[in-house]
């Protein structure tokens, strides 16, 4: 009976050292990268949380800055923060609170740089709404109609597709083109709710051009595929 178990034993063996010889460098492998890969995870993770961080004492420094009324030490701490975390989204707030500083200090060209910046460079889709609607504002602001409808002409996130369609309005409405800016006004009417504040102030701009705004609200979206 023993030597039976022996037998069986040493056959099971034998299957054993047949199977890790076969596949022993395959299993090996799928084991490192799959521990490798979980490592490499974490170190990334930590990088990140890492980065915030000091981005978070930088963006603390641009505050003080601003408050101060300081905008060359803003903006040197937002170039620290630009060449060493730009891809952290403290970095983003910055540029953002450097480019309105810069805005109301009548800075134009800095405050369209660190706008530039976050359309091109940012990683976060509504910090870069929010920077092409203000960049947009400044373009506008210097009579660079074309350049500020472009950017407008982007693809927006949804909660801020009817500001973006607000701003060609208001850029068509300068340039003379009623018709335009109506229809953009309209549209944006339309996207926000109906409880939403901003859009009285649109009813306003929608009156001041002839449009009836009760009307355009009773009236009924076409269905899809309708001929018009």
């Amino acid at each position: 009976m023993a030597s039976h178990l022996d037998l069986e034993e040493q056959e099971q063996l034998d299957q054993l050292k047949h199977f890790w010889k076969t596949y022993g460098n395959l299993i090996s492998w799928v084991l490192i990268l799959a521990f490798g890969g979980i490592a490499a995870w974490n170190g990334w993770q930590w990088w990140n949380r890492d980065q915030a961080l000091k981005a978070s004492v930088v963006h603390d420094e641009v505050e003080r800055a601003v408050a101060a009324g300081d905008l060359t030490r803003a903006e040197q701490a937002l170039s620290d923060a630009r060449n060493r975390f730009g891809r952290a989204v403290y970095t983003q707030q910055s540029a953002l609170l450097v480019a309105q500083a810069a805005a109301d200090q009548g800075k134009p060209e800095i405050a369209k740089a660190a706008l530039a910046w976050v359309v091109e460079q940012g990683n976060d889709p509504g910090y870069q709404a929010v920077a092409r609607l203000r960049l947009a504002a400044v373009q506008a602001d210097a009579k660079a109609y074309d350049e500020a409808l472009k950017l407008l002409g982007a693809e927006f996130p949804p909660a801020f597709a009817a500001l973006a369609a607000d701003r060609r309005g208001d850029i068509h409405l300068l340039q003379g083109r009623k018709d335009q800016a109506k229809a953009e006004y309209t549209k944006a009417w339309q996207g926000l709710d109906a409880q939403a504040e901003y859009r009285r102030l649109l009813e306003v701009k929608l009156t001041a051009l002839g449009v009836d705004t009760q009307a355009l609200g009773a009236a009924k979206p076409a269905e899809p595929g309708a001929r018009s």
